[in-house]
């Protein structure tokens, strides 16, 4: 069938229509996106610049934040700029390539935090086989097919939600191009859609939090049966951050899109969409600074170093 839309172009409504919320929304939102750049880029930069921190975990954790960067990045500044010049108008094309770029880059996010767990179990069960267990050549494939199967179910999501006819109208009661609030303004039937989004979304949730399950059970019962203290501290310690992220990230993915149609609120929607397109971004950086004292030392040293080399200290 032929896509009959006569829609080129879409209006999202935002996240309120208050005049006096604008400029403040706009500030803290600005705020936000830039403090997930910054931390990200940065957390980039410094596994880039200290060797100490050339092993999986942390090409693993660059990769996260190159990730969390591009998906920020699709969605924060339309809305900024919707907040400054009151122009929540976007193309039909532009629409199909923010939500492509978003979906693709969630969706590897979500394989990318399944590589890591895998990585956690390796370092903390199998420490003497670790350096044979996550090689150069696993860590690639990891990372390579994490970034395929996001392009790959995105561009199925795409397809199938642009297939669809916009004839009813072309205000998107949200502040980007998500899935949900497009099939609300569909007039063709959008069952096949809502099928094939529970599927794969249902499939890359049960599918990656089994085996981070897994990979964390038999962490816990590794750290169990550790007799060293400072041993399961530390075990703990490598573990927290990335568990604190991948259980921010799956409870909002399990709220937003594993709901039927008919319980959505887009009011609450776009509460959660905020979360997890701005929040999360910004957290990961600091979650993993904050508790992991290699970053906090990569960081002074790479901090001592610039300030020396312009002779301010």
């Amino acid at each position: 069938m032929q896509n009959i839309s006569e829609v080129t172009e879409f209006i999202l409504v935002g996240l309120t229509d208050a005049p006096e919320l604008q400029i403040p929304l706009c500030i803290i939102f600005t705020f936000i996106y830039l403090t997930t750049l910054i931390g990200n880029l940065g957390m980039i930069g410094l596994i880039l610049l200290d060797s100490r921190l050339h092993t999986p975990m942390y090409f693993f954790l660059s990769n996260l934040s190159l990730v969390d960067c591009v998906y920020a990045s699709a969605v924060t500044p339309k809305v900024i700029e919707g907040f400054l010049t009151e122009n929540n108008i976007i193309s039909y094309n532009a629409c199909a390539t923010q939500m492509f770029f978003f979906i693709a880059f969630v969706i590897t996010e979500s394989f990318l935090l399944v590589s890591m767990a895998f990585d956690r179990h390796a370092a903390v069960c199998k420490p003497l086989h670790y350096s044979t267990t996550m090689t150069t050549t696993i860590c690639t494939l990891l990372i390579a097919g994490s970034y395929i199967i996001g392009f790959l179910q995105s561009s199925i999501h795409v397809a199938f939600t642009f297939h669809l006819s916009f004839c009813h109208s072309n205000r998107v009661n949200h502040f980007f191009c998500d899935i949900p609030p497009l099939l609300e303004l569909s007039c063709s039937s959008i069952y096949t859609n809502e099928i094939v989004l529970f599927i794969l979304a249902g499939l890359n949730v049960a599918l990656s939090v089994l085996v981070i399950l897994n990979s964390y059970i038999l962490i816990f019962v590794a750290i169990m049966r550790m007799r060293s203290a400072d041993g399961q501290k530390k075990a703990i310690s490598t573990c927290a951050s990335h568990l604190t992220t991948v259980s921010i990230f799956y409870g909002t993915i399990i709220f937003m899109y594993l709901q039927p149609s008919s319980t959505h609120s887009m009011d609450t929607d776009k509460v959660a969409s905020v979360f997890y397109t701005m929040i999360i971004p910004m957290l990961n950086p600091i979650v993993y600074s904050l508790r992991n004292t290699e970053v906090k030392n990569a960081f002074k040293k790479v901090t001592g170093k610039v300030l020396f080399s312009l002779g301010l200290v």
